[in-house]
């Protein structure tokens, strides 16, 4: 103990109980989500705790110890004893169809908080979870975190910067997306390109029931749902366009399922890949990626978990796609020309690839 280095202790402290702060706040964040405490917020201006408890029917001194530790973590601010958002935070946190709504990566970890047990058994065999496993809320936190994006960008500001594809989409393609969870990313192409036919292909069954439901309530009658544990992808080389949207490196066999894409597109079809920006290295992502000791913790929970699922699994990992492996699976698989995209998005890189 006389040789330890107290600043150095203090400073440790203060980060780990920074973590444990941040761990509270996504709990605490999911339930101001869920009871609508942010969006009241949002809409309301500030407030006391009394007239915010009344807005949203609920007792006044759970809500006044919530806006005391949302305040504390920097979410809410307080003035003269009135509660308020700044108009940024209700962006994040209180509007669900803004294109900057973060709110939704709240529900994928606290539904993954509740599947952690399974993990010490995984460190002894090797051997992950799949996503079903993972359970609905998590499902739906995926769909959330993600949908803002699909919404306001994908249509409107990706698929113009690849080239060829709109006028290919507006004339009528045949589209698959791999991989595609809810269909939160489906459902916006098909709405945008109705003469154009898309078809979804997953095999976690509880993302496969969302999607299914998000294609009822879009109405879209060119999309179809596929569960690949019955149906594959055609390998006939008769798409136009296959996207995978942030899954490739979740997946069990990826070198499998990108060959599988070579072998389905036209010789003059895309394969438009959107996936976590990740560096090479331990050593790289700690200087380049900020979100790192995010993104690695989310690797354990979720993403290499699933990756892992079967004893032979690749576990890439959340940050185990980066675009030198990308390019490297890519050759492999037989794509000859492959470009990077850059769409602003801190956590995203995207690739255009090509028979």
């Amino acid at each position: 103990m006389t040789d330890l280095n107290m600043e150095k202790v203090e400073e440790l402290y203060g980060s780990f109980f920074s973590k444990i702060e941040g761990a509270f706040t996504c709990v605490l964040g999911h339930l101001g989500d869920k009871l609508g405490l942010y969006a009241a917020l949002g809409e309301g201006g500030p407030m006391t705790s009394d007239q915010l408890a009344s807005k949203t029917s609920l007792h006044e001194r759970w809500v006044r110890e919530w806006l005391q530790q949302q305040t504390a973590a920097g979410i809410v601010s307080v003035e003269d004893g009135r509660f308020f958002m700044c108009p940024e935070a209700v962006e994040i946190f209180g509007r669900e169809e803004s294109p900057l709504f973060g709110a939704g990566i709240f529900d994928t970890v606290v539904g993954l908080l509740g599947t952690i047990d399974g993990l010490e058994e995984s460190f002894r065999t090797g051997v992950g979870a799949p996503y079903d496993s993972y359970g609905k809320l998590t499902c739906q936190g995926i769909e959330r975190t993600f949908r803002p994006f699909y919404r306001s960008r994908l249509t409107q500001e990706v698929f113009p910067a690849l080239d060829g594809l709109v006028a290919k989409l507006e004339a009528g393609a045949k589209v698959a997306d791999v991989g595609c969870g809810s269909a939160a990313a489906l459902v916006e192409m098909a709405k945008a390109f109705p003469s154009s036919a898309f078809h979804g292909f997953d095999n976690s069954r509880v993302a496969l029931a969302r999607a299914n439901e998000n294609v009822r309530e879009a109405g879209t009658e060119n999309l179809t749902i596929q569960d690949t544990t019955h149906t594959r992808l055609e390998e006939d080389g008769s798409y136009d366009l296959i996207t995978t949207l942030d899954c490739i490196h979740d997946m069990t066999h990826p070198a499998e399922t990108i060959a599988a894409i070579h072998r389905s597109l036209k010789p003059n079809g895309t394969w438009f890949v959107a996936d976590i920006r990740g560096h090479g290295s331990l050593e790289d992502n700690l200087e380049k990626q900020p979100f790192s000791g995010m993104l690695y913790g989310f690797s354990v929970v979720c993403c290499m978990r699933a990756a892992l699922a079967v004893q032979d699994g690749a576990g890439l990992g959340t940050l185990g796609f980066p675009e030198p492996v990308a390019r490297k699976m890519a050759e492999e698989a037989g794509f000859t020309r492959f470009t990077k995209h850059d769409f602003a998005n801190p956590l995203n890189d995207y690739y255009e690839i090509r028979p």
